[in-house]
């Protein structure tokens, strides 16, 4: 059977995709202690390489102050590009485009990850989950330029290892976020205020990251963004909130706009009387504009047809990539009787899942990966937040 994500994409910069099929950046947990690339790595992505269009590499940080957790790739330092040469090469099998996502964490983090640091964050408010968060330190003003600086930077970097673009992690509440969110930014500089001074720190960033690109690139390179459309603390981001920044977004150097929500079908978290679907309602704001990378909870073809069939030009899955590398392989052999809709915990070895990911997928995500040694039916996110969104929900 012949399906629309099958055919391919082609950017304004002139990128191809050979599909529409996009892994999503997928937490391995896996790199050294100083954030170089492993084996491990290596292996897992080259696994799930070749056959999809796009995949976007896991979360590297741009600066020693934004590591969010143990396990994460770096790309703060020139020394980190020979170990990302090596991790894009294997993302680039047969055709498949690589691209990795860039952040700081902020207050998403502790001073045991940074080594005895305090986190920093745009202003000295504490995140309400996890409940042992600490109390970030505000940036200063320098320390704010010398983060735009490092994205930059790590763009450059990106750019040597042979990526074919950087998408900035402005969701699942870090420090792009942070920044961007009433609860987290309480500044009354010109980093702060309302809406549209809480939308500098991105602007500045992706002006940088930009100006990068047209100075440091031989080739095309993309450059994405990725957001959460909610936050459920009050004061928090807003659907509206969220559109007005999708509108400037729409208007500015990014290539394409990418959601993060645990479901594709998700309506609000805040105002249930609201039925129409996120997914819809960026489709209408982008007004073709920029494309969208939709997302959520896509498991099989009907899946990612129906993400397809909401307007997104691009359809993202995660956790079925992990379950079933050959995914996309399968379905063009006619093959689709055999693709793993279940993980079995005998075989991660065999999926090249690396270690400390094993251990996260049987407890955080545990309720959502289908384990075949799970009793339970599988968790819905449907009206929810998934663990990776950076928020809990008591519902």
């Amino acid at each position: 059977m012949k399906y629309k994500f099958m055919e391919p994409y082609t950017f304004n910069k002139g990128v191809t995709l050979k599909n529409r099929m996009v892994m999503s950046p997928t937490t391995t947990m896996s790199s050294f202690y100083d954030g170089q690339v492993t084996n491990d790595e290596i292996a897992f992505y080259g696994a799930r390489a070749g056959g999809i269009g796009l995949i976007i590499g896991e979360v590297a940080n741009v600066i020693a102050s934004g590591k969010g957790f143990e396990g994460e790739l770096s790309i703060a330092d020139d020394r980190d590009i020979a170990g990302l040469s090596k991790l894009a090469a294997a993302m680039k099998q047969n055709g498949t485009k690589a691209i990795l996502q860039i952040f700081h964490a902020g207050r998403k983090s502790n001073d045991q990850i940074l080594r005895g640091k305090r986190p920093v964050s745009a202003s000295a408010v504490k995140a309400v989950f996890p409940p042992d968060s600490q109390e970030p330190r505000a940036l200063t003003v320098a320390e704010i330029e010398d983060i735009i600086v490092a994205f930059g930077a790590a763009t450059r970097r990106a750019i040597a290892a042979g990526f074919d673009g950087v998408e900035l992690h402005g969701a699942n509440t870090y420090l792009l976020q942070q920044f961007f969110s009433p609860n987290s930014n309480q500044r009354t500089d010109k980093w702060g205020g309302d809406r549209n001074g809480r939308m500098a720190f991105a602007k500045a960033v992706i002006n940088r990251v930009a100006a990068t690109i047209d100075e440091s690139a031989d080739r095309p390179f993309l450059l994405g963004y990725r957001i959460s459309p909610e936050e459920i603390e009050t004061p928090g981001i807003r659907l509206e909130d969220s559109l007005a920044f999708v509108d400037q977004l729409a208007e500015s150097a990014v290539d394409y706009v990418h959601v993060s929500m645990g479901s594709a079908h998700r309506t609000s978290l805040n105002n249930p009387a609201d039925h129409e679907l996120i997914m819809t309602k960026l489709v209408k704001q982008l007004a073709g504009r920029k494309p969208l990378i939709g997302v959520g909870s896509v498991e099989t073809p009907a899946d990612a047809e129906a993400v397809l069939g909401m307007g997104a030009e691009l359809v993202a899955m995660g956790r079925e990539m992990i379950r079933e590398p050959q995914w996309f392989e399968k379905i063009a052999d006619g093959d689709e009787a055999s693709i793993r809709y279940q993980l079995s915990p005998s075989e991660m070895d065999e999926l090249k899942i690396p270690r400390a990911m094993q251990g996260y997928l049987k407890t955080a995500f545990y309720s959502v990966m289908h384990f075949t040694t799970d009793p339970e039916a599988a968790a819905d996110y449907q009206n929810q937040a998934a663990p990776m969104e950076g928020f809990e929900q008591k519902l």
